[in-house]
Order: C-alpha cells, then sequence, then structure tokens
C-alpha cells in the first residue's frame, strides 16, 4: 500500500470518528431535553431529577468508551457528581452536601501534589 492510501485510510477513519463523536454528543444533548422536559413536566422530585441528569451524563461515557472513543474525564466527573447530589436529595440528610464536596476537592487538590502532578501552563 503506498504513503498516499495509507494518509487517505487515516483521514478516512479520523472523518469517521468525528462523525461518530458527533453523533454520540447530539444523542446526549437530545437526552437530556428530553429528560429534563419530563422532569418538568410531571414535576418530578428533585432528586431523581438529578439522578437522571448523572445517569444520562455517565451512560454517553459509557457509550464513547463502548465505541472506543476518548473517554471525558470532566464529564465522568459531572455525572457523578449529578448522582451524587440526585441520591443525597433524595435521602435529605441534615448535613449539605456543598460543604462537603467543596471539602473532597480541597483535598484532592492538596493530594495531588504527592502524586506529582505539575499544574498546567508550567
Amino acid at each position: 500500500m503506498s504513503e498516499e492510501n495509507m494518509k487517505k485510510g487515516e483521514e478516512l477513519r479520523t472523518n469517521e470518528r468525528s462523525e461518530l463523536t458527533h453523533k454520540v454528543q447530539v444523542v446526549g444533548w437530545g437526552l437530556f431535553f428530553i429528560w429534563v422536559g419530563i422532569a418538568v413536566l410531571t414535576k418530578i422530585e428533585v432528586g431523581i431529577g438529578l439522578l437522571g441528569v448523572g445517569i444520562i451524563t455517565l451512560g454517553m461515557q459509557a457509550v464513547r468508551k463502548y465505541f472506543n472513543l476518548k473517554l471525558e474525564g470532566f464529564w465522568v466527573i459531572v455525572g457523578l457528581l449529578f448522582v451524587v447530589g440526585g441520591i443525597w436529595a433524595l435521602f435529605e440528610p441534615k448535613v449539605p452536601l456543598l460543604p462537603i464536596v467543596l471539602i473532597v476537592a480541597g483535598l484532592a487538590l492538596i493530594f495531588s501534589i504527592f502524586r506529582g502532578e505539575r499544574p498546567r501552563g508550567e
């Protein structure tokens, strides 16, 4: 196979991957808007609404993983936060969630220096 044909094959795969990525994103946003619409129409509890958004967010990352697309760590964290927030709202504990999230985030930042991670831009 010539070098030119190999380049064309790589470009085709890159274009197919881009198309697939776009389709996955569109389906995810579509499901998100459908879920929010259903939640508003049926006036479901906030906890169930958050849980649904979290499941959709994590589900879309699972789909990306299934199709060998790059997993987006930011959206995995966001999805987990929605799921935790939804469960938290359903059980209505006496301790608010936000202070706990802030403490965990601060600890994660501090411990990240021990893992050898360097801040970006340096």
